[in-house]
C-alpha cells in the first residue's frame, strides 16, 4: 500500500521538499513552507510494478468539433469588457483581490444578472452564511433573482450538488474558504488550494460549467497559494483599490479568450459597484489654474485608450540621498527618466526630494509616458506651469530622443474628445481633426517648445544657504 506523502510546501511558489529549511530554494523566500500530508492517489506511482498504464485515445485536430456556444453577458459593461465580451461556458476565472475590496459584491451581482437571463446558477457561500449572503442581496437590490446556494465547506459535496442540478455558472467564495477530503491539512493552506483548483479545473472542463472563483492576495499582490493556481485557470482578474477607496480597478492579467491587461473601472456606491462609463474624466484630476508639475497624457490599456494626468513634486532636500518617491510609476522608471533629465536636458535634480504619481491611482505601464513624465517634473523643478489644454505623448531613449507610440491617432482622438487643444508628440505622428500637434524630435527640442530651457531651478536653494556655519560662526551664535 503507498504511503501518505507528507512534507513542507512553499506558500508561494509551491516547491516542496521532506525537511523543514527557512529559506525556500524555489523563490527564495523566508519562512514559507508549511507542513503538508497528501492521500495517495491512484498514478503511476501507486500502480504495481511491471503494469501497464492504460493507453491514451488520439484525436486528430482537425476532427476535435468547434465551440459554438455563446458567452455568458453579464449585464455589467466593464465586467464584460475585461473577460472579453463575456463569460465562456466551461471557464475557469479567477478573482484576487484584497480583502473587503468587492469581490463578493461583484460575484454576486453578475450571478443574479445571469440568473434574471435564464441562467441556472449556484454560490458557494464558504465565508458568509446565507442568511449574510441575503443580507447583501438586499442592499444591492438583487434578494429576488433566482440563485442557488450552496452553504457547505466540503467542496465535493458541493460539487457534487452542483452537477446534481444542471448549473450552468458556479461561483466558489473563495477558495480559501473551502476544503477537499482526503487531505491532511488546513483549509486554504498549499495543498489544500492546489486541489482544490485541479478538481475545480475537470469540473468546468468536465460539465461545461462556467466557474468563477475568488481568492485573496499576499502582502506581494499575488493570490495567496501556490503559484499553480494561477496557472491551471483560464483567466485571472485582479480587483485593486484606486485613490480615495472610491474607485475599484479590475485588471485581466491572464485571459484565455480575450485581451490581456484589459482595464475596468468600478465605482463603490451604497447599491453595489457601478461601471464607470468615461474612464478617462475619472483618471484626470482637477487642479488649481497655472499650477506646475501637471501633465497630461494618453496611454492604451487593454483595448481602449485613457487619458490620465501626471503630477510632480520638487522640494530642496535636508537629506544627504534626496528622496525619490513614485506613485503609480516604476521607482527605477523615475530614477531613468531623471537621468536622461538632468543630461539631455540640462535640468539636474540630485539635490531636490522628487514625488511623481498619477492621478486616480492608476498604474502607469505604459511607455509611451514618458515625455509627460519629464516635463512635468521639469515643470515642478522650475516652479513654471506647462501650457494649458496641452497633453504630451512619446517614448523616451537614452540618448534623449523621441520615440514614436503605438496607436498614437486612437490617443489623440481620445484627447480631442475632451476637449484639450494641443499636443506634444514625435515626430512623424499623422495630423488629427481638432488637435494642434507640436513635433518634437528630442527632449531638449520639447523643454524649449514648452518655455523650460534655459531657466534657472527655482526650487533649489541658494548656494550660500546649503553652506554649514564656520564653527567660530557656531561660537558667535
Amino acid at each position: 500500500m503507498p504511503r501518505t506523502e507528507r512534507g513542507y510546501r512553499c506558500s508561494s511558489c509551491g516547491w516542496t521538499t521532506v525537511a523543514y529549511v527557512g529559506r525556500c530554494p524555489g523563490c527564495q523566500a523566508w519562512n514559507t513552507l508549511e507542513p503538508f500530508a497528501e492521500a495517495p492517489r491512484g498514478t503511476a506511482a501507486s500502480r504495481r510494478p511491471g503494469a501497464a498504464a492504460p493507453a491514451a485515445s488520439l484525436v486528430r485536430l482537425g476532427d476535435v468539433e468547434g465551440d459554438t456556444a455563446e458567452r455568458h453577458a453579464t449585464a455589467i459593461p466593464e465586467f464584460d469588457r475585461v473577460l472579453g465580451g463575456g463569460i465562456v461556458p466551461g471557464s475557469l476565472i479567477l478573482v484576487g483581490g484584497d480583502p473587503g475590496i468587492g469581490k463578493s459584491t461583484l460575484m454576486l451581482q453578475a450571478a443574479a444578472s445571469l440568473a434574471r437571463g435564464g441562467l441556472r446558477v449556484a454560490c458557494i457561500c464558504g465565508e458568509e452564511s446565507p442568511r449574510q449572503v441575503r443580507m447583501r442581496a438586499e442592499r444591492l437590490g438583487v434578494a429576488d433573482a433566482p440563485v442557488d446556494l450552496i452553504a457547505d465547506p466540503s467542496l465535493d459535496a458541493a460539487l457534487a450538488a452542483a452537477e446534481s442540478a444542471g448549473v450552468d455558472v458556479l461561483v466558489v467564495d473563495s477558495i480559501q474558504s473551502v476544503t477537499v477530503e482526503g487531505l491532511e491539512s488546513r483549509a486554504g493552506g498549499p495543498a489544500q488550494l492546489a486541489e482544490a483548483g485541479a478538481r475545480l479545473l475537470a469540473f468546468a472542463k468536465g460539465t461545461g460549467t462556467a466557474t468563477l472563483v475568488t481568492g485573496h492576495v499576499t502582502k506581494g499582490g499575488e493570490v495567496a497559494g501556490p503559484k499553480l493556481l494561477e496557472h491551471l485557470v483560464d483567466v485571472v482578474l485582479y480587483f485593486e483599490s484606486a485613490e480615495g477607496g472610491v474607485l475599484r480597478l479590475l485588471r485581466a492579467v491572464k485571459n484565455r479568450f480575450g485581451a490581456t491587461d484589459e482595464l475596468g473601472l468600478f465605482e463603490m456606491t451604497g447599491a453595489g459597484l457601478q461601471s464607470v462609463e468615461n474612464a478617462s474624466a475619472a483618471f484626470l484630476a482637477p487642479h488649481a489654474p497655472g499650477a506646475s508639475g501637471c501633465a497630461i497624457t494618453a496611454v492604451i490599456e487593454g483595448s481602449r485608450p485613457l487619458a490620465v494626468e501626471v503630477q510632480a513634486l520638487a522640494v530642496p532636500s535636508a537629506l544627504a540621498a534626496p528622496r525619490r518617491i513614485a506613485a503609480g510609476i516604476e521607482p527605477a522608471r523615475l530614477h531613468l527618466l531623471l537621468a536622461v533629465l538632468a543630461r539631455r536636458g540640462g535640468i539636474p535634480a540630485g539635490a531636490l526630494d522628487i514625488v511623481a504619481s498619477v492621478s486616480g491611482g492608476l498604474r502607469l505601464r505604459d511607455t509611451s509616458a514618458d515625455l509627460a513624465i519629464c516635463l512635468a517634473l521639469a515643470s515642478a523643478i522650475h516652479d513654471r506651469p506647462l501650457p494649458a489644454g496641452t497633453a504630451f505623448l512619446g517614448e523616451l531613449a537614452l540618448s534623449g530622443a523621441v520615440r514614436p507610440v503605438h496607436q498614437a491617432s486612437r490617443r489623440l482622438a481620445e484627447l480631442a474628445r475632451l476637449g484639450l487643444r494641443g499636443a506634444v508628440v514625435p515626430a512623424g505622428t499623422p495630423a488629427i481633426e481638432g488637435l494642434q500637434l507640436t513635433r518634437v524630435a528630442s527632449l531638449a527640442d520639447a523643454l524649449e517648445r514648452v518655455g523650460l530651457s534655459g531657466l534657472p531651478v527655482r526650487a533649489v536653494p541658494h548656494h550660500d544657504a546649503l553652506q554649514q556655519p564656520q564653527r567660530g560662526e557656531q561660537a558667535d551664535q
